[in-house]
């Protein structure tokens, strides 16, 4: 009955709001909440409660994701009366999962989250700082929000605790240092505590699968390398020759393929008791480890390609392989061992390759991506252990073998001009823009077909097998190859005139990287019409943004503005209404209705004949405004002094509302030319009749 009757109440409420404005702010749906604990003399948890309302939830610190989600993060001002003891640590039932639109697997939290900071304190004193955050619900993230924190010890039996705008008093008791709350810091009025979602804290996200696969994977790929290969009849005719019976090499072989397995696995397990779980793909973010990656896999590619060997030091060979026998479960073991280190050469670079895909998949990604990767290269060896009269079947390495390590190299290449692209990405350099980057990709996939065929020949590579006449032939596998890369190379070149390669389109650059396309020419407002009316095109933030720009505006070539003051000059000078886009990087609805709306062709020729769009980011906060520009927003409560922040706060002041996507239209003296705004709705008929009511207006203003 009582979840009958709230859902009466929701019917009720949205019967009643269909008839309002749906332009209304929403506001903040979080509660803070402060508390200290004394853990030691001097030693203190500075503890941050956070309470989320329901349907809303907070990114988690290490989020993971395409590295567009913006973690909470906390600030502490210098003091020399203070030391923080570690980073601000996070508690609470987290998840990951898969959200349309992000790229990989993202960890949250709903309902509630503690972060502790631990200090050790040498007096009495305020510990001030600023927190930011963001949180989202089903349908939209709102903007970044930052506030400020202002801890004060004042002895070993009483503590207050102030923030921002609110007087937040908490009594340490002298008896049990424990805190008792008196009052909080909300952004909304107190509700009582919403009751926790049911959650399957063991849930498996399904990224887990994706991962296991490809690690078995690139175990099995790695087995048909020659450092690999040639291990195998010789590994399990030791076995099966040197145990007394057919069972006792069965067990041995098992074990040593059990061995590999393990030793991987600890492999996992090690990068995430170093790094943690989410750590490789924090650091994939950032450009710094791009760019060691990219050096990296070119030391991979180069070692495939037959420039040098990359091994393992030989002492390290030589200590485990004197412990390696078949007299005991340690022999085997190390023999194991002795088979990982020498194999380093072959494996290498799948390791790499398994270390960054396992970032993505939380505690459990690294673990099961290397346990997996051994268990692909242990599987012949049992196999073969259980059915040792195949081994006569398996063939002598050779060229094919050293073919099989070109074309790694060649995949090598490719992948580690991703990671150059992420680099150059989050810098700006622009090094490798989207048609420079698809450019070297076909190159590299024609090489690649010549060297399948014959054409192109290494230093390392052995003469193409003859038939009985002498004349050198392609087998049938390496011509499917062939077929494979130059097809690959065939579909990729459309792409460097603007088409969309949708089947690779998350691993080459955005399409706001372009410079031209083959269908509207150049994304830039300088045209030669512009230039004649004296329009100045898109200057102000430009060159940052433009790489967020929607894939489809810059398919059509239509203009979009990043600042509001150059759009309103643009909008007196064309005599046209001005749509204010409010955005965001990270929008999964933006970019919903850029393509599902923006790409019909009925609003493509409006936008790009009627309006001046001007796209305004509320959650760029990279580029900082001037200390003269910035100023305490009353609205967002809180510093506005990003791009960002002040496209977020002029959004909340002038149109009561801080969600995104939203479209307001006005002209250039901020005439309203609608009294709604347009939100999230991809129903492109009440779209263009929202424009067309729009431009009827103007006209009606501008007669």
């Amino acid at each position: 009955m009582k979840h009958f009757s709230k859902f009466i109440l929701l019917v009720a409420l949205f019967l009643l709001g269909s008839n309002l404005s749906k332009a209304e702010l929403t506001k903040d749906p979080t509660t803070w909440t402060y508390e200290v604990k004394k853990t030691g003399e001097g030693k203190y948890n500075l503890i941050f409660h956070l309470k989320l309302k329901e349907h809303w939830h907070i990114w988690s610190m290490n989020p993971g994701g395409d590295g567009l989600q913006i973690p909470p993060s906390f600030v502490f001002k210098k003091n020399t009366n203070f030391t923080l003891k570690g980073k601000t640590t996070e508690a609470g039932a987290k998840k990951t999962e898969t959200m349309d639109g992000v790229d990989g697997p993202v960890s949250f939290f709903e309902n509630k989250v503690d972060y502790t900071q631990s200090i050790e304190a040498l007096n009495n004193q305020k510990i001030r700082g600023t927190l930011e955050y963001q949180v989202c619900d089903e349908s939209m993230c709102l903007p970044p929000t930052k506030k400020s924190f202002s801890f004060e010890i004042t002895d070993a039996t009483a503590v207050k605790i102030d923030s921002t705008n609110t007087d937040t008093t908490a009594i340490l008791s002298a008896n049990t240092d424990t805190v008792k709350k008196e009052s909080a810091v909300t952004t909304t009025n107190k509700t009582p505590e919403d009751k926790p979602k049911s959650e399957d804290k063991n849930e498996v996200p399904k990224s887990i699968w994706v991962i296991l696969l490809s690690g078995l994977g690139a175990g099995l790929a790695a087995v048909v390398t020659p450092c690999i290969y040639s291990m195998i009849p010789i590994t399990v005719s030791f076995f099966t020759k040197k145990s007394k019976t057919r069972r006792e090499g069965i067990i041995n072989a098992s074990f040593y393929s059990f061995s590999i397995i393990f030793i991987f696995a600890a492999l996992g397990m090690l990068i995430v008791a170093a790094f943690g779980a989410n750590a490789l793909n924090t650091l994939s973010t950032h450009w710094i480890p791009n760019l060691f990656f990219f050096a990296i896999f070119l030391l991979f590619a180069f070692s495939f390609l037959g420039a040098f060997e990359l091994t393992l030091p030989s002492s390290w060979t030589n200590k485990v392989d004197s412990k390696a026998n078949t007299n005991s479960f340690t022999g085997i073991f190390f023999m194991a061992l002795t088979l990982v280190i020498v194999s380093f050469s072959c494996t290498s670079a799948f390791i790499g390759g398994i270390a960054v895909l396992a970032s993505k998949g939380g505690v459990w990604g690294p673990l099961v991506g290397f346990a997996s990767f051994g268990l692909g290269i242990a599987l012949p060896f049992t196999i073969f252990a259980l059915f040792p009269s195949y081994l006569k079947n398996l063939e002598k390495p050779g060229g094919w073998q050293n073919a099989v390590k070109v074309t790694l190299g060649f995949l090598e290449l490719a992948l580690a001009l991703k990671f150059l692209s992420n680099a150059d990405l989050a810098k700006g350099w622009r090094l490798l823009d989207r048609e420079i980057f698809i450019a070297i990709w076909v190159v590299l996939s024609i090489l690649l077909g010549l060297y399948l065929l014959g054409k192109l020949r290494f230093s390392h590579d052995d003469d193409l097998p003859k038939n009985m006449f002498g004349v050198p032939f392609v087998s049938i596998p390496r011509l499917l190859l062939a077929i494979s890369a130059f097809s690959f190379a065939v579909y990729m070149i459309p792409g460097m005139w603007g088409a969309p390669l949708k089947a690779i389109s998350s691993f080459v650059p955005p399409m706001g990287t372009q410079d031209f396309t083959s269908n509207g020419g150049s994304a830039v407002h300088a045209s030669a019409d512009n230039a004649t009316n004296g329009v100045q095109p898109p200057m102000k933030y430009a060159d940052k943004l433009k790489i967020y720009e929607p894939e489809i505006a810059t398919k059509y070539g239509l203009v979009t503005y990043y600042d509001l003051e150059e759009a309103k000059a643009a909008s007196k000078i064309l005599k046209k209404p001005l749509m204010l886009d409010f955005t965001g990087i990270n929008c999964i609805n933006c970019r919903k209705m850029e393509g599902q709306v923006w790409s019909h062709p009925e609003v493509m020729k409006r936008l790009k004949e009627d309006f001046v769009v001007v796209s305004l980011y509320c959650d760029y906060n990279n580029e900082m405004l001037p200390e003269a520009e910035q100023y305490d927003s009353k609205i967002l409560g809180s510093r506005v002094e990003t791009v960002g922040n002040k496209n977020a706060d002029y959004q909340a002041t002038q149109f009561n509302t801080n969600a995104q996507p939203f479209y307001f239209f006005i002209d250039e003296q901020d005439r309203k030319l609608a009294e709604e705004g347009y939100d999230y709705n991809p129903d492109v008929s009440k779209f263009i009749a929202h424009l067309d009511a729009v431009k009827a207006k103007y006209k009606e203003l501008h007669p």
